[in-house]
């Protein structure tokens, strides 16, 4: 069985340190991610850039988010999304039919958006439900869809790939 890989220590970089101030508690892979200060320094803004406010709604981010994350059993982001997507009006009944792949009790725009996520998530083309995306999205929501689909799926392999678990 693989050694997973260890933290670094906040004491031991300044970025760090700050990130889990704010939070007040340990980030399993903030701290695996700053075994390279840059790129966590430059992913903090990106990741609020992409799943942060813009034209799509914060509940269909979380939904998009989460579908990801199922569909790539990653613990740790399903975790971390299940805490949030309550805060954008995502149910526990609607986070246990994404987990089924029920799509049946969302709204045609998010049915829309879950089916292209996971399509994105299992075959990286997605072409048959990105057409369906312009039903209900315009061209710069889709792209903002398929950013948050992007992320999901970077942190999912990440966190999978090193083995980083909710509070680990």
């Amino acid at each position: 069985m693989p050694i997973p890989i260890q933290g670094v220590d906040p004491t031991q970089n300044e970025f760090l340190g700050h990130l889990e101030g704010r939070s007040k508690k340990p980030n399993a892979f903030f701290r695996a991610m700053a075994h390279r200060p840059e790129v966590l320094k430059s992913f903090v803004p990106l990741y609020g850039a992409i799943v942060g406010p813009g034209s799509v709604s914060q509940r269909v981010k979380e939904l998009v988010y989460l579908t990801c994350s199922y569909a790539n059993q990653c613990a740790f982001c399903t975790a971390a999304h299940k805490a949030s997507a309550p805060k954008a009006g995502v149910t526990d009944d609607e986070m246990r039919a994404l987990q089924a792949a029920d799509e049946q009790p969302f709204s045609a725009a998010e049915r829309a958006a879950i089916a292209y996520a996971r399509d994105l998530t299992r075959t990286a083309t997605a072409t048959e439900s990105r057409e369906a995306l312009f039903a209900h999205f315009t061209p710069e929501q889709i792209v903002e869809i398929t950013l948050v689909a992007a992320m999901a799926n970077f942190t999912n392999r990440f966190n999978n790939g090193l083995q980083i678990l909710p509070g680990a």
